[in-house]
């Protein structure tokens, strides 16, 4: 993982099950790139990685990208996510890529994509994220 403002706070659960590495930020654009890894308990019955959890990826992509534009001065907690998966996923190494689109006074507006190791575009994702200032600690 690379050095960011998300060092100050312990890796959540759900991240790290996923996988969650942060490989690229940059703060003035408002982008994220991470990896995480789609392990063989991920899959469905056709033995591609379950959507809920490639939804979940998107979700951990979108949040870190708005902290990292915000220094961490803002919590942003997901109010509207909409997923569009475009194809299966194997287990392995996903890529995710987010971005924040604009940022209000309590709403932010933010999109992510995931891809595979050959660069083929699995899911993407629009959300809006309600900004709630950082709880101390």
């Amino acid at each position: 993982m690379i050095p960011s403002v998300l060092d100050r706070f312990d890796t959540p659960p759900c991240a790290s099950l996923l996988g969650f590495d942060l490989m690229d930020a940059d703060k003035a654009k408002g982008t994220v790139r991470v990896r995480f890894t789609a392990r063989p308990e991920f899959r469905n019955a056709s033995g591609h990685v379950q959507g809920g959890l490639l939804a979940a990826m998107l979700d951990d992509t979108l949040g870190p990208a708005v902290l990292i534009a915000t220094d961490a001065r803002t919590l942003p907690v997901t109010i509207a996510l909409n997923v569009t998966f475009l194809a299966p996923a194997k287990p392995g190494t996903i890529f995710g890529e987010g971005w924040v689109r604009k940022l209000g006074k309590t709403i932010g507006h933010v999109e992510a994509s995931l891809s595979d190791e050959q660069g083929v575009e699995i899911a993407r994702a629009v959300a809006s994220v309600r900004l709630m200032p950082m709880p101390p600690g």
